[in-house]
């Protein structure tokens, strides 16, 4: 299962000693790598950017619910014809939570991958309180890889910034689910992989775009900083980004990666630490033990295709050939466990948000070298 309930009690120790410790008068903060106190939505949607030629991006959105019918059955998102991964968290269409404030966040997916591939981040922000847009960026996804590395770089900002203006229009929208529900001066973009790429180029430019104003806060999970620091053929120029973009990044960022990467070493999170100079605040959070796909679900992927009679042994040559060489490296027993590379993601990443876009200050205590001494798996430096 995709969302299960398994973080809700892995924190509680030593966040009620936290909470013991502090005795100010700041209401202790939601743990982050549980589940919040919202229930999660998710609807998908067609959208058409008729400045760049109608193009057409399919989009899945998770939002928070204020209540929800537990006999409502679960989202279940598709993946291969009938073969689908069930929620044990999103109901589809339920209503969007009433308050005013939410904050908005585009997430962009890897280098011709799809838009699911993380959705148990996706569904953990908004019962937190975020509303989350995932593109399928048309083009450059797994259902339709067409385009080059630098097209598909051109089109990957003017889609965060469309999908923007796309909902900020609809929090306008009397009519519409989402009408006053957003706040628009709080909006952020993570992204892993190329998406990581996407996220820094919404702060800084990139491909030829300039970047978005609008955004408040980035996270880039395992993001190509430097061209010569990735294992990837399909290059181009925009490839990594000079040291002039990297310093004009003037927004709190968030940088993740994995130590046994060896698709985007985390050295690119190195250079990025030293080079985006210029943000009030820089964090970086390399899980050891990680690899690339770590942050991604291929394992709740493979997992599923064995259980609907589609062994491992049947997948090369077929349509889940892509699947063997990650899922053998990530989903075995003897590697680095992604339950715990999803909570960590999971924890920083929400925690970060919470802190930069939402201005919660007591989520300061998860973002200290003091608190990542007490993760066996991560390395933790912030500036």
């Amino acid at each position: 299962m995709i969302a299960s309930l398994r973080a809700l009690f892995v924190f509680s120790a030593l966040y009620g000693l936290a909470a013991c410790g502090d005795s100010g008068s700041e209401p202790p903060p939601e743990p982050p790598d549980a589940l919040g106190t919202f229930g999660v939505g998710h609807q998908q949607f067609i959208v058409v950017d008729a400045a760049r030629d109608d193009r057409s991006l399919r989009v899945d959105v998770w939002y928070p619910v204020d209540s929800m019918d537990p006999g409502a059955p679960r989202t279940r998102y598709p993946l291969l014809g009938d073969i689908a991964l069930d929620s044990d968290v999103a109901v589809d269409d339920a209503p969007v939570s009433g308050r005013t404030n939410h904050p908005l966040l585009v997430f962009s997916h890897g280098f011709q991958g799809i838009n699911l591939q993380s959705i148990e981040l996706m569904e953990a922000l908004a019962s937190h309180g975020f509303i989350i847009l995932s593109p399928e960026h048309t083009g450059n996804a797994q259902a339709s890889p067409t385009d080059s590395f630098d097209e598909a770089a051109a089109n990957r900002v003017p889609d965060v910034t469309f999908l923007i203006d796309r909902m900020l229009a609809r929090n306008l929208d009397p009519e519409d689910a989402f009408y006053d529900r957003i706040d628009e001066d709080r909006v952020g973009v993570v992204g892993h992989s190329f998406g990581g790429m996407t996220a820094i180029g919404a702060a800084a430019g990139w491909a030829g775009a300039e970047p978005d104003a609008r955004v408040g806060a980035i996270v880039p999970i395992s993001a190509v900083i430097q061209a010569d620091l990735q294992s990837d053929s399909r290059v181009g120029p925009n490839a990594g980004f000079s040291e002039a973009q990297l310093a004009s990044v003037g927004v709190p960022t968030m940088l993740i990666g994995g130590t046994e990467d060896v698709n985007v070493p985390i050295a690119n999170n190195e250079i990025g630490f030293e080079r985006i100079t210029n943000a009030p605040r820089v964090y970086k959070v390399d899980i050891i033990g990680a690899n690339h796909n770590h942050f991604a679900g291929v394992c709740d992927i493979g997992e599923l295709l064995i259980e609907v009679g589609l062994s491992r042994e049947g997948w090369p040559g077929g349509p889940a050939a892509d699947l063997v060489g990650p899922y053998d490296a990530t989903c075995m027993p003897h590697v680095f466990p992604i339950e715990e590379a999803s909570r960590l993601t999971n924890l920083y990443t929400v925690a970060f948000f919470k802190r930069h876009l939402l201005d919660d200050s007591s989520y300061d205590r998860f973002l200290t070298s003091e608190f990542a001494d007490t993760e066996a798996a991560v390395v933790f430096l912030v500036r």
